[in-house]
C-alpha cells in the first residue's frame, strides 16, 4: 500500500479535502430534500437520507478513519473558502492497490456549472501524479447521461458497458458503464491542465511523482 498525503487539494473553484467531524453542519445543508431526490435515481446510499445529525457524524469520522489508515479516500467538495459543500468525491480502492476509482456527487443548487468535472479532472491528476496509480476508472448508469458526459470530457474511454453489475435498493440488477484512462494517456488529457495546489495532513505540499509515472 502507498501512504499518500493528498488530504486537501484546491483547484480555480473548489477544495477537496478529507472530511472530517465537524464537517457534519455543511454536510446536512447540502443535502437538501432537492438534492436527495436527485441523487436516488443513481446513488443507493442517497436512500438512506435524510440521516441524523448523529449518523453523519458516525458517517463522517467512518470516512475519516479509513483515509488516515490508507483503506479509502472520500473528499468532500467544497466552495474554495470551504463556507459551503457542493458535493462529494473520492479516490476508491475498490479493485487492486494501483487502481483508483473515481465518484462523484454535487448537490442539486450547483448542478451544471461544472463543478463535478472540476472535481474528477483534479482526482484524476492526484491519482496519476501522486498515488502513482496504473489505472483510473469512472463507473456509471447508462442512464445518468450527465455522469458520463464527465468522464467523456476528461478523455476517459469507454472501455465497456458491463450488464447487470450493480444490485440496487429496488432489488434490481442495473447495467454500468466502465470509462478508464492509463498513465501514457493522462499527460494529453485535459485532467493533466487543471491547476492545481495539493496539501498534506500537516498543510505542507504534497509529495509528487512524474505525470503519468
Amino acid at each position: 500500500m502507498i501512504l499518500v498525503d493528498t488530504y486537501l487539494i484546491r483547484t480555480p473553484r473548489l477544495t477537496l479535502r478529507c472530511w472530517n467531524p465537524a464537517d457534519a453542519p455543511l454536510l446536512r445543508a447540502a443535502l437538501t430534500p432537492e438534492t436527495i431526490a436527485y441523487l436516488r435515481p443513481w446513488l443507493d446510499w442517497a436512500w438512506e437520507e435524510p440521516r441524523s445529525p448523529e449518523e453523519t457524524v458516525a458517517y463522517l469520522r467512518a470516512c475519516r478513519g479509513k483515509f488516515d489508515l490508507d483503506q479509502d479516500y472520500t473528499f468532500g467538495i467544497f466552495t474554495r473558502d470551504e463556507s459551503a459543500v457542493l458535493g462529494g468525491t473520492g479516490l476508491h480502492l475498490r479493485s487492486k492497490p494501483y487502481v483508483r476509482e473515481i465518484g462523484y456527487w454535487i448537490r442539486r443548487e450547483a448542478a451544471g456549472e461544472g463543478y463535478a468535472t472540476e472535481a474528477a479532472a483534479a482526482l484524476t491528476q492526484v491519482a496519476f501524479r501522486f498515488h502513482r496509480a496504473a489505472r483510473v476508472e469512472i463507473h456509471c448508469d447508462p442512464e445518468n447521461h450527465a455522469s458520463a458526459a464527465v468522464a467523456r470530457k476528461l478523455g476517459f474511454t469507454h472501455e465497456a458497458t458491463l450488464r447487470a453489475r450493480t444490485k440496487r435498493h429496488d432489488g434490481r440488477w442495473h447495467d454500468a458503464m466502465l470509462w478508464t484512462m492509463l498513465p501514457e494517456e493522462f499527460p494529453a488529457s485535459p485532467c493533466a491542465d487543471l491547476p492545481i495546489e495539493v496539501l498534506d495532513a500537516l498543510g505542507k505540499p504534497g509529495r509528487a511523482y512524474p505525470s503519468g509515472g
